[in-house]
């Protein structure tokens, strides 16, 4: 197993950006949970699959064969998905997928299985507490409400800012309250508030916290 760095926090802190970062900085592999779940979210929708329909959920995220790769781009089923599973409707169900306990198993084990062999940084809800629990660094990456609203509104700039903070504040709550692999602060995990920080200054304290997590000789 090569040495992960979990990120995690709600939506719109800014993980995805700054995972990609550190990353880039240590040459390790990044791996974007959120675009699994999206990925499996884009197959049920255009497969008319609901959300509510756990079993065939389940057969699609076992079945499904998705690929991470350079400068973010996403495969699924051999297709190129990049632009696709970013649409808000993609968006909006890969909350609920993601909620499915069965769907979060079968990712669960691909997410593990890239990470065998790689040192990696992943990013996501339940990084720290459940998919790595013995992560070599958790870091738990959060900003007040606001500031993620305005972060989101960057890389979503046609959308309204009241209805990102309607979004976001759904988000936070599915997450927050889902029966399984809630989002919440794994116990040895570091609280980073990001809130008025440039994500180069994230970078920095993050890098820090890495440094000295391995000075140590934890994880």
């Amino acid at each position: 197993m090569g040495h992960v760095i979990a990120i995690d926090g709600p939506a719109g802190a800014g993980k995805s950006t700054i995972a990609r970062l550190i990353a880039d900085r240590l040459g390790y592999v990044y791996i974007d949970t959120g675009a699994m779940y999206r990925a499996i979210a884009l197959w049920a929708w255009r497969t008319k699959t609901p959300a509510g329909d756990a079993h065939k959920l389940e057969q699609l995220a076992t079945s499904a064969e998705i690929g991470l790769h350079p400068h973010r781009h996403v495969t699924l089923n051999g297709e190129d998905v990049t632009d696709a599973i970013r649409a808000p409707e993609i968006s909006a169900m890969a909350s609920q997928v993601a909620a499915i306990g069965a769907v979060r198993l079968a990712l669960v084990s691909k997410q593990r299985e890239l990470a065998r062999h790689e040192n990696v940084v992943m990013e996501g809800r339940d990084i720290g507490s459940v998919v790595f629990p013995d992560a070599r660094v958790k870091i738990f990456l959060d900003a007040d409400p606001s500031e993620r609203v305005r972060r989101r509104a960057g890389e979503l700039p046609d959308h309204h800012h009241t209805t990102l903070a309607t979004q976001l504040a759904e988000r936070d709550h599915r997450d927050r309250n889902r029966l399984e692999s809630p989002l919440l602060q794994a116990p040895d995990a570091v609280y980073l508030d990001s809130t008025g920080m440039t994500m180069e200054k994230v970078e920095e304290e993050i890098l820090a916290i890495v440094r000295a997590k391995i000075s140590n000789g934890k994880g």
